[in-house]
């Protein structure tokens, strides 16, 4: 068979060169095309600068972040440490509205419940996984695979709390790949600025350009209460990007689907965008009117309202994107080209069979099921939809009524999350110091409730199960106001008590979701035999077929692991998107007008003078991005940072099924900004200092002052 498929790659080997477009590509470490980057860009990077990007790239929650000093110092988005800052403050002492700017390292506050991880090693574990499905079907066929990465994660980190170890699935089941990172759990907040400094614009000018935001913040890696040393490092380039110049972006994008087939992406439009997009637009709504209530409920509901309004622009982006006739014949005849090229070969074919056929049958399944599943247990994989409305009441209730049932089991018979190698994590989340808002809890269980009621029914099962005899609001306001869950040391007592902790418990929460959980479980297995399972299966079939054609020239989609991609600094000059290169300090106070959400953050608008107006704020990069690459560092060929990634635009959106170089823009943060707050704005000169950048100010500006 290996010699069937050597011909068939020589026969076939013509689409290698044209699979991929120049700058397309959310690519691999290990599979990082240097010689196409190099020849694209006319830049000169080899493995070595490949190594130190990686070892200086940072996975903190979900987003990104990249080391910027020897001593432990990194930059992200000001939006990625939102929860940080809103966990800090209080409606007496609001961060958000302030900005947090320690003047020492002794005054760096941890971001409860906090990580960060640096990629070290990838190894491939491919033949174990698929050797471990075998034969198998269904449940079984998931179990199996679970328990061997399992295996795999703990033969690999064993119990040291410093490691992680990851098996990630590439090429939807194609490969799979062995991740260790070196994880830090005590993460401190170096430096925030005001809210509206990073979020000027608002919801208007997000997904868009030109952008006029200082998105960044620094957060700062510590171990034994003592920063850590990080020689290891981007170097900090405070100047002006040049337009032109090749970038490098370095991050973890959340998830794309370009490896889905027509079928897929059809159920994906007709039915996993038009819920999601629908209840998201009413918990908005929920949220905003909350909002005005005072502004206690203000301050509460802001960082929900950003992250409700993301997941809404995003959505939108890519439905648009799915309804584009000429879009969709673009992906269409790629995966024409694809089949037609795989039917060429007898002896492709014959290993293969017709996974697109396997994956289309599969389709009236899986949307018939995304509602049950999306509401009642999440993880479809599909959409965005979350369990409870994100209530994280009931994430902590959930995590230890179904950690106390699992941990009773052997390792490998468990929920794959519950698994040995994974309990640090659920215990960290779990045991974390974090306020909770009980009407913002009540918000969110009784929109969950009550979309969930009117899109499975009445009449369903489920939604019997759900809510018995009460009414959403009833149900949510009486398990709210009964819980204990808000006091980490009654969520540490009822985890380390077990099983019969967690049965003898009074506490509504806990006992509302021992009453939910077997429904629950039920639909995860339904979905898992109906709709994993022979995905997974096809899927796998499918990547056998994409290798013997395009061989390692082609990527596997974003699932969340570090990638590697580039562009070049520049706008765009296309119908709906004719944007510039940069923005600048001159254009933010010719854009602002005084009024929400116009209006410039206090402390950076009484720095006005001090700032010299031809400054770049934000650039646009032609680099491959998406949701995920939040605060990822833009890179130049010399290994220096220059920015970190925080938006892209609406038409962008669509990068979740396609690149398309014309459209697609990432919208970068860039280092001079950064620079220009920190020393001429916030004072942070002792952060200054440790980024090798010059505290003083021009002699221009220091007149002006």
């Amino acid at each position: 068979m290996r010699h069937l498929l050597a011909a068939s790659v020589a026969v076939l080997a013509f689409a290698a060169a044209t699979s991929v477009r120049a700058e397309e590509g959310m690519w691999t470490y290990d599979n990082f095309p240097i010689a196409r980057a190099n020849q694209t860009l006319g830049t000169n990077i080899d493995q070595a600068w490949l190594d130190k990007v990686r070892l200086s790239s940072v996975k903190f929650g979900g987003c990104s972040a990249g080391i910027v000093s020897g001593q432990g110092l990194v930059m992200t988005n000001n939006h990625c440490v939102a929860t940080c800052v809103a966990n800090l403050s209080t409606p007496q002492l609001q961060y958000g509205e302030t900005g947090f700017t320690p003047k020492s390292r002794e005054e760096e506050l941890k971001c409860p419940g906090a990580t960060a991880e640096v990629l070290t090693d990838i190894t491939d574990v491919t033949a174990r996984m698929h050797k471990a499905g075998e034969g198998l079907d269904g449940q079984a066929f998931s179990q199996a695979r679970e328990a061997e990465a399992g295996r795999i994660e703990t033969e690999a980190c064993g119990n040291d709390p410093k490691i992680r170890c990851q098996v990630v699935s590439l090429y939807r089941g194609g490969q799979f790949k062995l991740y260790k990172f070196r994880k830090y759990s005590d993460v401190r907040l170096a430096w925030a600025p005001e809210d509206r400094a990073a979020t000027f614009g608002g919801d208007l000018d997000n997904f868009s350009f030109p952008r006029f935001a200082i998105d960044a913040a620094f957060i700062r890696l510590y171990e034994d209460d003592k920063p850590v040393e990080t020689p290891v490092h981007f170097a900090w380039n405070p100047n002006r990007p040049t337009e032109g110049e090749p970038v490098f972006v370095t991050g973890n994008p959340g998830a794309t689907q370009r490896l889905l087939t027509q079928a897929q992406l059809m159920t994906i439009r007709d039915v996993v965008l038009p819920m999601d997009q629908l209840i998201a637009s009413e918990l908005r709504g929920r949220l905003i009117r909350y909002s005005e209530e005072g502004a206690d409920q203000a301050f509460i509901a802001m960082d929900p309202i950003v992250g409700v309004e993301n997941t809404y622009k995003r959505g939108l982006g890519r439905m648009r994107a799915l309804t584009d006739p000429a879009f969709m014949d673009q992906l269409a005849g790629q995966e024409t080209a694809f089949h037609r090229q795989v039917a060429e070969s007898e002896a492709l074919s014959a290993q293969v069979g017709d996974p697109w056929a396997t994956l289309a049958a599969i389709q009236p399944v899986a949307r018939e099921m995304y509602a049950p599943m999306a509401l009642l247990e999440g993880g479809t994989g599909m959409g965005t939809t979350s369990v409870a409305g994100g209530s994280q009441l009931f994430q902590w209730a959930r995590v230890i009524v179904r950690g106390a049932q699992e941990r009773a089991k052997p390792s490998d018979q468990r929920l794959s999350e519950y698994a040995d190698s994974r309990l640090p994590a659920a215990q960290s989340g779990l045991f974390a110091e974090r306020p909770t808002y009980p009407e913002l809890e009540q918000i969110r269980l009784e929109w969950w409730l009550s979309k969930t009621r009117e899109w499975l029914t009445v009449d369903s099962p489920h939604v019997r199960v759900l809510l018995g005899r009460e009414s959403p609001e009833q149900l949510s306001a009486r398990v709210v106001s009964g819980t204990k869950l808000a006091d980490p040391a009654v969520r540490r007592a009822l985890w380390e008590g077990g099983l019969a902790a967690v049965q003898a418990s009074d506490d509504p929460l806990i006992k509302y979701v021992l009453s939910i959980d077997e429904d629950a479980r039920a639909v995860r297995t339904e979905w898992r035999n109906k709709v994993d399972a022979p995905t997974a299966r096809a899927s796998e079939q499918l990547a056998a077929a994409r290798f013997a054609v395009y061989g390692d020239a082609v990527y596997p989609d974003a699932t969340g692991t570090l990638r590697l991609t580039y562009g070049r600094v520049e706008g765009t000059d296309v119908p709906g998107q004719r944007i510039p290169a940069f923005t600048t300090f001159a254009g933010l106070w010719d854009r602002a007008t005084g009024a929400e959400p116009f209006n410039v953050a206090p402390k950076l608008l009484a720095a006005k003078d001090r700032i010299d107006p031809n400054a770049v704020m934000n650039m646009a990069v032609s680099s491959d991005t998406i949701g995920g690459s939040s605060g990822s560092p833009a890179v130049n060929a010399k290994g220096e940072i220059i920015g970190a990634n925080f938006d892209s635009t609406v038409l962008t959106q669509r990068n979740a099924y396609g690149y398309d170089r014309n459209v697609n823009r990432s919208v970068i943060v860039t280092t001079q900004a950064v620079t220009t707050a920190l020393r001429d704005v916030y004072g942070m000169d002792h952060l200054v200092q440790e980024l090798g950048a010059a505290t003083n100010q021009t002699p221009a500006r220091r007149a002006r002052r």
